[in-house]
């Protein structure tokens, strides 16, 4: 364990301690990572403070005109924002810091640290599992507290590379069933770190063995874990051919939404259907272009796959890449993982990487207005199809000027 307290020194901070009672200490994730060396490029601080919290917040953020956010006035929760650090300022929950470190969910997060003294507090022994890399338990009571510590103990074991220690895990099991009266978006972001990287991968896969999973998707069964696993994979595969192709799965579908990736991985675990599967994403809270995404994966997948056996004709690969555009890195990837052979798909992967492929990114050579005026055509549905036509004849060879595309469009339509 290569501690790095440093971080954690008070000239690492936004604001000056003055602000802050002597009794003031960090606690949680930010003293847990400092004891593991890892360090973020900007500072999250968790302060707990005998009394008065969101005063002090106050205070603090009036005078370095910080954003203020108040979390939880009935637990005295506050929020101070600068523009290199969150700070978050609570009140201690009981008489005193051991007995609010006694109420947190696992020992490693059961640490403080008072920065104007150097002093660490570890009454629960957090520091040597920091060590050893195990997640226990600071008592069932906590967990059932809070049911969502139950998932949460499989990210954090994920994302820091930890095993959870046997008790902690039986006692997890024994409550699994709590985890269904959990809010949907909190289940959705301990969820979506578990997809977010491979060393997720496992630990999703033992949340379903333990039972956490069942309430939200209960259709899923062992072997679709297993393609989240084949998924994975897939991308590492496909990265090592083509980067451009990798850097788009790895880009969020829409502002702070999952990666295609990421996505493509949720797609395993929800139903083939796309109705079934679209009402599990709604429960869980998904946006509007995550869940749009996913079931243009589920719908469009079995196409891809027969495509090995059966190829698509040039017309019917234009419809396919006019239905699922930017989602067919990701569709590509689904592929690769149900065992569907990287060269079989090669010609698509090139494709839709090619911007002057006029199958996969069609440029008009004649506009809706050319055709009413050259055919005298009123406006209607028709002169859609007319252009759909007119772009299939030019992938197959047959037209490929603006006069030919004319000349196309007349015959056509006589």
């Amino acid at each position: 364990m290569n501690s790095d307290l440093s971080v954690l020194s008070p000239e690492r901070f936004p604001f000056s301690l003055e602000w802050l009672p002597p009794q003031a200490c960090l606690v949680g994730g930010v003293v847990r990572d400092a004891l593991l060396g890892r360090q973020a490029d900007y500072l999250d601080l968790d302060f707990v403070v005998p009394c008065d919290a969101v005063k002090i917040a106050r205070k603090l953020a009036s005078h370095y005109q910080a954003g203020f956010v108040v979390l939880d006035e009935a637990r005295q929760i506050a929020r101070v924002v600068f523009d290199s650090a969150t700070v978050d300022i609570a009140q201690q929950e009981g008489e005193n810091l051991e007995t609010d470190l006694y109420r947190r969910d696992f020992t490693i997060n059961a640490i403080a640290y008072n920065p104007q003294t150097q002093q660490i507090i570890d009454p629960l022994q957090g520091v040597a599992d920091c060590r050893t890399g195990i997640i226990r338990m600071v008592s069932p009571a906590n967990l059932q507290d809070d049911p969502l510590r139950l998932l949460r103990a499989y990210r954090q074991a994920a994302q820091l590379g930890f095993t959870i220690e046997p008790m902690t895990q039986s006692t997890i099991r024994q409550l699994a069933p709590l985890l269904a009266n959990m809010a949907a978006e909190r289940v959705q972001v301990e969820l979506n770190y578990l997809l977010q990287s491979p060393q997720g991968t496992p630990w999703l896969t033992a949340a379903w063995q333990d039972q956490l999973l069942h309430p939200w998707f209960p259709d899923t069964k062992a072997d679709h874990f297993a393609q989240i696993a084949a998924t994975d994979n897939a991308a590492s595969v496909l990265a090592q051919r083509w980067q451009r192709l990798a850097s788009q799965l790895k880009t969020p579908v829409s502002g702070k939404s999952l990666s295609w990736l990421s996505l493509a991985k949720l797609a395993h675990v929800l139903p083939s259907e796309v109705e079934p599967a679209e009402a599990q994403l709604l429960r869980l809270k998904y946006s509007r272009a995550e869940i749009r995404a996913v079931l243009i994966m589920i719908q469009f997948l079995p196409q891809l796959i027969s495509h090995v056996t059966s190829p698509m004709s040039l017309r019917e690969q234009y419809f396919f890449f006019q239905n699922v555009g930017s989602v067919f890195p990701a569709l590509a990837v689904l592929a690769i993982a149900e065992g569907v052979s990287v060269e079989s798909i090669a010609p698509l992967i090139h494709r839709y990487l090619n911007p002057e492929d006029q199958v996969t990114h069609p440029t008009p050579l004649v506009t809706g207005y050319d055709l009413m005026q050259q055919l005298q055509l009123p406006p209607s549905p028709q002169i859609g199809q007319l252009l759909t036509e007119i772009q299939i004849a030019r992938i197959e060879g047959k037209v490929a000027t603006r006069d030919e595309a004319l000349a196309f469009a007349k015959q056509f339509y006589h």
